[in-house]
């Protein structure tokens, strides 16, 4: 099972990344790419460089429970080192897999949008794009709409500043949460409540994932601690599949 809230299990064809936007300054996979470098973890040799794996491609052909996969929590599979001859074959393993619901996050929606603009989306293949702040994040909410994909979805994590009005036409689901670890960011809570509304009235389904290293009050503490609660509740929808 994935730490991840808003997934079931995570699946890393590819892993490594280099840094795009102001979302990337405290990389959680970074890190953790590091740290598992350190211990001789197969896959990590050497750290966070881009690295394709063909011999986990097969790993979701191998589960026949319908399992919700974060494809690539440790990379972006839209990353100019990616080759796309690879993202075929991760994709033919996703179109062999139509039990199993694959969510697809990048920084990098224009190499997705060329991409898929000569290739189908798979079904059961949910694409997402990171929205941290205006100046780097909301701009790449246009190009995801543009890809005709059955669920487009948001990760408005880490919320870094109050991204104002966004057109949420077209857009599923979005996800919210705080920065993470001893440098964290601090989200406002009228930044959360902003996309919020902007997400009811759109009909798009709302995810408050988590408070991060900062509680509501921009108070340092734990993670764990701070919690998911948001205005007296745990916000958990997930987008609505239809047939």
């Amino acid at each position: 099972m994935s730490s991840i809230e808003w997934t079931e299990q995570t699946w890393n064809p590819v892993t490594g990344c280099t840094k795009i936007s102001a979302g990337c300054k405290h990389c959680y996979a970074e890190t953790m790419a590091r740290r598992l470098q350190a211990m001789g973890v197969t896959g990590y040799e050497n750290g966070f460089t881009i690295a394709c794996h063909e011999n986990r491609l097969s790993v979701p052909l191998r589960r026949k429970k319908p399992t919700m996969y974060f494809v690539n929590s440790m990379s972006d599979l839209f990353h100019p080192r990616v080759p796309f001859v690879f993202i075929d074959k991760v994709m033919q393993t996703i179109s062999a897999t139509p039990q199993h619901t694959y969510q697809i996050l990048t920084k990098r929606p224009a190499t997705m949008a060329k991409y898929f603009g000569c290739r189908g989306v798979p079904e059961n293949a949910w694409l997402g794009v990171s929205v941290e702040n205006k100046r780097h994040g909301v701009p790449r909410i246009d190009v995801l709409r543009g890809i005709d994909a059955n669920i487009r979805f948001l990760s408005v994590e880490p919320l870094l500043e109050d991204v104002g009005e966004i057109d949420l036409a077209g857009i599923h689901w979005v996800i919210v949460g705080g920065e993470s670890g001893h440098k964290a960011r601090p989200m406002h809570p009228q930044w959360v409540a902003g996309v919020k509304r902007q997400c009811r009235s759109a009909g798009a389904r709302f995810f408050f994932k988590q408070w991060g290293a900062h509680d509501k009050n921009g108070a340092k503490g734990s993670k764990k601690g701070n919690g998911r609660m948001y205005r007296g509740r745990i916000y958990d929808e997930m987008p609505v599949v239809t047939a």
